[in-house]
């Protein structure tokens, strides 16, 4: 029987089996390498946080996105977007040298089994495991608006169904949403040759500043600090202190989680999309219904009037919601009796992120109302795997009759750099 079986090998899973590997644990890491960034994100986007707050997390501290930058003559500097296929080919270096072996295999299902689980994969595999770390990304929890549901994928797709946008060239394509995915998405769109055009519901929309420099003085690095999401304290808050949020009431914490670090659109994206997208803001879609090669929209503004657009193709920018019933591996026993938090459909969450299922952990979005919106970005996942792994071996270590001695505990994320 494995000590700890690792479903997702995303930032979240490869950097928590680095820290299982390295605690010696017997482990299994099943999943498809950085799936979610290679196979559900368009070619050209650029990662919006700093490359010095990207990192996955090795317990020594090594295998660093600047480390791998090095290794292979790339250039990763404040400042200065990063492309998304030089992250994901970062995180697959990471998985090689930092987990001893992740076998891409699909997990069909996860169900308990006396004191531990059974794993079972596409392969037909059972895998034995006295603790199961579910991080399987986003893709599970994609958010689609109800109108588009039943139209179908030649006329209404989410935007992380695309890898290749060349396909829209020429034609006329809305995007819904007001979030980096949906200002990035139509930029691409416009230079890629297509007719892209933004509905949103907001009145306006959000472009983040640019980075203060890294090397400032005392006083402007305390009134604007530096973090892993981003300056300014309310940032800073969100990525340095989740085990803090978690000790606050459950609504709050459910709130934290949907309105914290709203949708924003990357201060390098705004000169590319501003002169190349038309936008339509404070409009809600109301339906959508076929009509002649494309596509009509009905929608409603802010003022009560109606609008209607016809399009060839829209997509829905409207990211990724947490919510367990999506997650159909589990078997609906579990699903169905964890705790969750607030009114939320989110596991509540031990301090070692273990769920009220013993020996049943999570990882990466499903997290977010538990320790707030850091679990949403790659810069998570640090605090994450060492507060796991703990929590993995405290139950290891109930279940053997006794008591696993974890390294002090951290109660936030290193400081960010430059502040």
């Amino acid at each position: 029987m494995y000590d700890l079986v690792v479903v997702g090998a995303g930032p979240y899973g490869l950097s928590i089996a680095a820290h299982a590997a390295a605690a010696g644990l017997r482990l299994r890491v099943l999943g498809r390498p950085m799936a979610s960034w290679r196979d559900h994100m368009p070619d050209g986007m650029l990662l919006k946080s700093e490359p010095w707050s990207s990192d996955l997390s090795d317990p020594s501290g090594g295998h660093t996105l600047a480390d791998y930058c090095a290794a292979h003559d790339l250039t990763a500097e404040h400042g200065v977007p990063l492309p998304l296929d030089t992250f994901t080919a970062y995180g697959r270096w990471f998985g090689e040298r930092a987990v001893p072996q992740v076998e891409e295999v699909t997990v069909t299902g996860v169900r308990p089994d006396g004191d531990g689980f059974q794993v079972e994969t596409d392969a037909g595999e059972q895998i034995a495991a006295r603790t199961v770390a579910l991080a399987v990304g986003v893709m599970p929890f994609v958010n689609r608006p109800w109108p588009l549901l039943e139209l179908p994928p030649e006329l209404a797709s989410h935007s992380s169904d695309h890898r290749d946008l060349r396909r829209f060239h020429g034609q006329d394509v809305t995007v819904i949403g007001s979030g980096q995915a949906a200002l990035e998405t139509a930029t691409l769109l416009a230079e890629q040759g297509a007719r892209p055009r933004v509905v949103a519901r907001a009145d306006r929309l959000h472009w983040d500043a640019p980075p203060q420099p890294l090397e400032r003085g005392r006083l402007r690095a305390l009134r604007d600090p530096h973090s892993g999401l981003g300056t300014g304290w309310p940032r800073r808050l969100w990525s340095e202190v989740p085990w803090a949020v978690r000790r606050l009431p459950s609504a709050t914490r459910v709130r934290i989680a949907e309105t914290a670090l709203g949708p924003a659109g990357a201060w390098w994206l705004r000169e590319r999309f501003e002169p190349a997208v038309p936008v339509l803001l404070s409009h809600r879609l109301r339906a959508a219904v076929p009509h002649d090669d494309g596509v009509r929209l009905h929608l409603t503004h802010t003022d009560g009037g109606t609008e209607t657009v016809d399009t060839h193709h829209v997509v829905a920018a409207t990211g990724f919601r947490p919510d367990l019933g999506r997650l159909r591996l589990l078997v609906p026993h579990v699903r169905t009796t964890l705790r969750t938090v607030g009114g939320s459909r989110a596991p509540e969450l031990s301090s070692g992120f273990e769920s009220s299922w013993p020996g049943l952990f999570f990882a990466g979005l499903l997290t977010a109302p538990s320790f707030g919106p850091s679990m949403r970005f790659v810069y998570g996942a640090d605090f994450t795997a060492a507060r796991l792994l703990r929590g993995v071996q405290r139950r290891l270590g109930d279940r053997r009759g006794a008591t696993t001695i974890p390294r002090p505990a951290r109660d936030s994320a290193p400081a960010a750099q430059g502040t």
